[in-house]
This record gives C-alpha cells, sequence and structure tokens, in this order.
C-alpha cells in the first residue's frame, strides 16, 4: 500500500530523502540543530512524547503536567493518532519494538 500524501513537493522529498540518509543520533543531533530552530526541535520532540503518553492512556492533565504541552498541543496530536496519517503510530510501535528487544537483551 503506498501512501499519497497531500503535502507531497520536491523539496520535501529531498529533506526526507536526507533525514533517511542520518547514520545514528550524533548525525542527528548536527543535521537538526543545523536545519531545525532550538524552539522547533523542543516542539517536536514534545508532541513525540505527548503521543507516546497518549498512548499509554495518560489523562491531558497528567500530560500537561509531565510535558508542559498545552491542551490545544495535546489535542492536535490525539486527532493525528487517532485520525492522521498515521505516522505517529507507525514510530511508537517501532519504538516499543526496540525498547522491548533492548529489555530482551538486558534480562
Amino acid at each position: 500500500m503506498t501512501y499519497n500524501s497531500k503535502l507531497t513537493s520536491e523539496f520535501l522529498d529531498e529533506l526526507f530523502d536526507a533525514i533517511l540518509l542520518v547514520n545514528n543520533r550524533e548525525e542527528c543531533y548536527r543535521f537538526f540543530e543545523d536545519v531545525c530552530t532550538i524552539k522547533e526541535l523542543q516542539a517536536i520532540s514534545q508532541r513525540l512524547q505527548v503521543a507516546k503518553l497518549l498512548r499509554a492512556n495518560k489523562t491531558y492533565h497528567e500530560i500537561e503536567e509531565i510535558t508542559g504541552a498545552s491542551t490545544a498541543t495535546i489535542s492536535r496530536v490525539n486527532r493525528c493518532i487517532l485520525y492522521g496519517a498515521d505516522g505517529y503510530n507507525i514510530i511508537l510501535d517501532r519504538v516499543d519494538e526496540v525498547e522491548g528487544s533492548n529489555k530482551d537483551n538486558i534480562e
């Protein structure tokens, strides 16, 4: 199944192709520190944490306290999880797999 984004453009294709070439966390830091502002990176990382907490069935109030995210941000992320392009779910499923795999390696 192929996903057809409403946002597709040549510039976005090149950006995403570049991101796919990142090899490790250090390169991620280097690339994203150059490409994004500190506030943009903080906002993106906050949204990911909000998504993780929503999937863990935390309340908006708990998420607000833990992340500092506004209820508007929490609501927007929740809408994306429920009705969006499934991006959060795909990535968070993979994160869960990796974390589960790492836990198995430790035990």
